[in-house]
């Protein structure tokens, strides 16, 4: 099994005024190629620090963090950028999708960094993805033109164009009605049979259930790792779920 991710020890303090906060205390653990991990834990557990650190966003104050086997922390903040827009697809809560560009433009956003890639092979790509999220129709489509759920498609497809090491993922179905979040998860699974490794960070136990390792957090401890060996299909739960939910 290969080894995607490696915290050793992590810690992380803040100064807030005149106080020392400890938001991270010690954590360690590995996830390996093809784990579909949900981080969870009430506000104050550490989640969006270790999520911080995680997409290379934030370093820790003491510990270890590998990375595809690199060492993060040793990175100057360019060598950071390049390898998270390298190794890690993101998918946010808000989207964050350019307002008036097309699903096309917002998923080729990722490789325009890349000079080693020619723009024909940035559309092939982009298109590529955006089909592999159900949304082949909407190529041309603007943001402000689409659901919040073919935007968290977009979001999805943007993360997945640069073949990541790793997915991302920061509270991906907070801002949608019941049935989009389902949806949206079905997709989640649907990548995760095809070997995705993803990690969803989130305040909302009942994700937990669709995944296949729960680790949990409480003042910025782990409390919990464990491996799920009933994985609720995310496509029967929708399939029951009443129409007229959104």
């Amino acid at each position: 099994m290969k080894e995607i991710l490696r915290l050793e020890n992590i810690r992380r303090n803040f100064r807030v005024g005149n106080e020392e906060v400890h938001a991270l205390r010690g954590v360690s653990f590995t996830i390996n190629e093809g784990e579909f991990v949900t981080i969870q834990g009430t506000s104050g557990s550490g989640k969006s620090t270790m999520l911080n650190i995680l997409g290379c966003l934030d370093t820790p104050t003491s510990g270890n963090y590998y990375l595809d086997g690199v060492e993060v922390q040793k990175m100057s903040r360019n060598e950071r950028a390049r390898l998270r827009n390298r190794k890690i697809g993101f998918i946010f809560q808000n989207y964050n999708l350019l307002p008036k560009t097309t699903a096309l433009e917002n998923v080729e956003l990722p490789l325009l960094y890349n000079s080693a890639i020619s723009s024909k092979e940035r559309v092939e790509r982009a298109t590529r993805a955006l089909e592999a999220v159900g949304l082949s129709d909407r190529l041309y489509h603007k943001s402000n033109q689409m659901s919040g759920g073919q935007q968290q498609r977009v979001a999805i497809a943007r993360a997945l164009v640069n073949d990541p090491a790793v997915i991302l993922a920061d509270e991906a179905t907070g801002n949608l009605d019941t049935r989009t979040s389902f949806s949206i998860l079905v997709l989640l699974q649907q990548l995760h049979k095809r070997g995705c490794t993803i990690i969803f960070v989130t305040h909302n136990p009942e994700i937990a259930a669709y995944s296949s390792r729960n680790i949990t957090l409480r003042d910025g401890k782990i409390v919990g790792d464990t491996v799920n060996d009933h994985i609720l299909s995310a496509e029967e739960t929708l399939s029951q779920l009443p129409q007229n939910d959104d």
